[in-house]
């Protein structure tokens, strides 16, 4: 069964953070994985471009009404018009999900994959802990490379 992995981060990704997403990316296409995103800019697009250079598939779920909002490196590219909204599917079409950096979209696509019961592996993202007290077992497993990011992905989907 192919395996689908969620890259989520900023749409306006800094240098060091397009770098890591490119990296996942490779990984991803390299571990035999489809790679499943929201289709736009930043990180998102550095990921599948990655995924692409190493001969893997990308998927862009789209907050617009229109596949020419796609990033050029999505290969199928899923139009919702939903907005925002459409990060429940980016991380429900997901086995599992990998933040590189973020802002507050990816802090809500991390709530959802959390809720959801997704794993979720953190590479220089939010953290994220229950309140005190809390008995809600849920976390972002952290990681210090997009190496470990995918490794620890790719394991949780076995």
């Amino acid at each position: 069964m192919v395996r689908y992995v969620a890259v989520i981060g900023p749409s306006r990704a800094a240098p060091e953070v397009a770098a890591a997403a490119f990296q996942v990316g490779v990984l991803i296409a390299r571990g035999g994985a489809n790679l499943v995103c929201g289709g736009g800019g930043g990180a998102m697009e550095a990921a599948c471009r990655g995924a692409r250079s190493a001969g893997g598939t990308t998927v862009g779920i789209l907050p617009g009404p229109t596949r020419a909002d796609a990033n050029p490196f999505v290969d199928i590219a899923i139009p919702t018009g939903m907005g925002e909204a459409r990060n429940a599917l980016v991380v429900r079409a997901a086995d599992a999900v990998i933040a590189v950096g973020g802002g507050v979209g990816t802090l809500s696509e991390i709530g959802l994959a959390l809720k959801m019961g997704r794993p979720v592996i953190g590479l220089g993202t939010w953290e994220v802990a229950p309140p005190p007290g809390d008995t809600i077992d849920v976390a972002i497993e952290r990681v210090l490379s997009p190496e470990a990011a995918v490794r620890a992905a790719l394991a949780a989907t076995d």
